[in-house]
């Protein structure tokens, strides 16, 4: 696991005595294999708030060579299935929310939800995704064990407004141009854009980085701060931006 940590990140991996001893405690390892070889893993370990324990799934790591191959929703799966077997109904974690594939994963797919924005996480990183950026993330909540997580019901964006508008660069990248505050008095669904390619953006021009990291910090805080929760990612195939969905925390029966 450690090498596989080095191979992904290429960051200095977590110690052997801390992710065991989690494991032996609450915690939760779990191995994607290719004849014997680990190519992928899952790290979580308990958490306690408000009178309930959770599982913190503090990292899901998969070899460069076998990305973009269905392994990391595999093994958030039996992710699921393993903490539900330990008695857990909630999993916990964060990610960047301008990693639209992550985002996809994590709410479209696995249907975790989000009204919880962290301003600069975890403070400065170094490493070539985080670099020169504050470390903002989203906390997601996936509740293993609900109705809304396990049956088919989803959320449409047949009804959403459009709540940030985009405009392109003239090298065809996205640039938020607009806000309509105005929504926030009463419509039940609201669409955010965020760019495809989050990271080819920042090596083009770090200030059109800065500005969406800026830009997204300003509406997600907004629109939780107003009684929305995220549930979904759209992807957009022929435009440089995807849009989650953001719904009424009230319609979310959880």
């Amino acid at each position: 696991m450690q090498q596989l940590e080095k191979d992904t990140w290429g960051m200095e991996p977590l110690p052997i005595h801390q992710t065991l001893t989690a494991h032996k405690n609450g915690g939760l390892l779990l191995g994607a294999f290719q004849e014997g070889r680990l190519i992928g893993f899952s790290y979580g370990f308990a958490g306690f708030a408000n009178g309930s324990a959770y599982l913190c799934s503090h990292m899901l790591g998969i070899h460069p060579d076998y990305q973009k191959q269905g392994i990391g929703e595999a093994l958030k799966q039996a992710q699921k299935q393993e903490a539900a077997r330990l008695g857990y109904e909630q999993v916990t974690w964060t990610f960047d929310p301008l990693e639209s594939v992550n985002a996809y994963l994590n709410l479209t797919k696995l249907k975790a939800v989000c009204s919880t924005y962290e301003v600069n996480c975890y403070g400065k990183m170094e490493d070539g995704l985080n670099a020169g950026l504050p470390t903002d993330r989203l906390k997601v909540d996936w509740w293993i064990q609900s109705d809304y997580v396990n049956h088919s019901f989803v959320f449409s964006e047949e009804k959403a407004k459009v709540f940030a508008e985009y405009e392109k660069t003239k090298e065809g990248f996205p640039k938020i141009s607009l806000h309509h505050s105005e929504y926030l008095e009463g419509e039940e669904a609201l669409l955010v854009p965020v760019p495809k390619k989050f990271q080819e953006i920042k090596k083009y021009s770090f200030n059109l980085a800065l500005d969406w990291r800026m830009d997204i910090r300003t509406i997600f805080l907004q629109l939780f701060t107003n009684g929305y929760t995220a549930v979904k990612l759209i992807q957009r195939p022929d435009e440089p931006a995807n849009h989650y969905l953001f719904v009424k925390s009230s319609q979310l029966a959880i």
